[in-house]
């Protein structure tokens, strides 16, 4: 494993939740940030969406002011995805945001809309091109099965491209201010694939670091050791993760509100408010981030489902947030109860019970017995009364508090911000 040197995750781990943006030319047929891959769309027959994108109603401070609200510390953006458009204004292709009728550098619009409310900036950027003239047929390619590969093939080189991938990060690193996260996307190695010799994985990263020192990296150039998180996506880990050396893992599920990353007009498979909610506490719990995608229309805004969704967020964070920033797993010892998940903040040393179903009267909490000073509903400060006698049989409802355990006990009705409660735990 080679050593490219180390991104600073200390923020990264206390801040747990950004927003992913996947935005480009696939929002105009919106059915797929993939259909030219799925539907095998020649270059050709794409180049409607070019000549057509104009994003008329796009307003960057809504999409900033939406993540901001929601609690989201940081974003990533599509500045490239596979189907080789650039949302900026590069030098190395024609086929960019300035030649559309946008006309502009829309990603300088999203970074400083982003910064003026105080959120990190991240770029996404792939590692795969199926306009680029260098770019070879492989297996995912949207003209796998219209062309043969020699044919395809003649006259192009992929170390060009990798230049040319290098030349872009260049200007993405060096023209936009401080980046904080750098996420590539995605290598396949082995037969009809691409992995780190076809991108130059170890020239390329070596380039980020120079550019942009204390950056993070994702794990996806196919070159062990260069990345600085591992990044799950479309599932949740059981588990906290760990590295090819069995060590601790700094990690970030991606997911999305839906099944699909970009706009997707006819989708019907949409999270609801809770379950998204119990997406971000899964992944805290377990000591990792979660990266929530969002899809804006081609006309520059996030539609009403995915803002509801976001609004959800911003309910449940304004009170509750104290749970997610700054925490990680558990300490071990501590189990939670049925239906229920902990997050810790080491340096408050307090512990959060998050009820995904809420239990009647009393829930029993392993091993902490003597170890909590102090319990209230974190949404509106309210007192939770406890109990440690063990064994003790409490009122005609025979309920006993199991040894070792804290019984709490609890309201029938919740305050305001409870989608999922949280009671906040001060340890002794």
């Amino acid at each position: 494993m080679g050593n490219y040197g180390k991104g600073d995750t200390a923020w990264f781990t206390h801040d747990r939740f950004g927003m992913f943006i996947h935005w480009g030319l696939y929002s105009m047929p919106a059915r797929h940030e993939w259909i030219r891959h799925t539907e095998e769309i020649s270059d050709g027959d794409y180049r409607i969406y070019f000549d057509l994108f104009d994003p008329d109603l796009f307003d960057p401070k809504a999409w900033a002011r939406a993540a901001r609200e929601a609690g989201m510390k940081y974003f990533v953006i599509t500045t490239k995805h596979h189907e080789g458009f650039c949302l900026w204004d590069t030098k190395y292709t024609d086929y960019k945001v300035t030649n559309t009728p946008a006309g502009r550098d829309l990603l300088r619009e999203v970074v400083d809309a982003c910064r003026a409310e105080g959120i990190r900036v991240g770029f996404y950027y792939s590692l795969i091109d199926w306009h680029h003239p260098d770019f070879t047929l492989d297996k995912i390619h949207p003209m796998r099965n219209k062309i043969s590969a020699g044919k395809f093939n003649k006259g192009r080189d992929m170390k060009r491209y990798a230049k040319y991938m290098r030349d872009q990060v260049t200007e993405l690193l060096t023209n936009y201010g401080r980046i904080d996260v750098l996420w590539f996307d995605f290598s396949y190695p082995g037969e009809n694939g691409k992995g780190h010799l076809d991108w130059e994985s170890e020239e390329l990263i070596r380039l980020v670091r120079k550019l942009q020192p204390g950056i993070i990296v994702d794990n996806r150039l196919d070159l062990p050791g260069s990345g600085d998180i591992l990044t799950p996506e479309q599932f949740t880990p059981d588990q906290g993760m760990v590295d090819e050396e069995g060590n601790p893992a700094v990690w970030e599920g991606c997911q999305t509100f839906s099944g699909s990353w970009g706009y997707f007009r006819d989708e019907t498979s949409w999270k609801s408010i809770k379950m998204c909610i119990e997406m971000l506490v899964n992944h805290v719990s377990r000591g990792g981030n979660l990266l929530m995608n969002v899809g804006p229309t081609s006309r520059g805004y996030i539609d009403a489902r995915a803002m509801e969704r976001l609004a959800g967020y911003a309910d449940w964070m304004k009170y509750n947030s104290r749970s997610i920033y700054g925490c990680g797993a558990a300490p071990a010892g501590f189990p939670a109860p049925p239906d229920c998940r902990y997050t810790y903040n080491p340096e408050t040393n307090r512990l959060y019970l998050h009820c995904f179903a809420w239990p009647f009267k009393h829930v029993h909490l392993p091993n902490l017995a003597g170890k909590v000073k102090y319990a209230q509903l974190l949404a509106d400060g309210s007192e939770i009364r406890r109990r440690e006698a063990a064994n003790e049989v409490h009122s005609n409802l025979n309920s006993t508090t199991p040894d070792n355990a804290l019984t709490l006990e609890l309201p029938v009705l919740l305050p305001q911000g409870t989608e999922v409660p949280v009671i906040e735990l001060f340890l002794k």
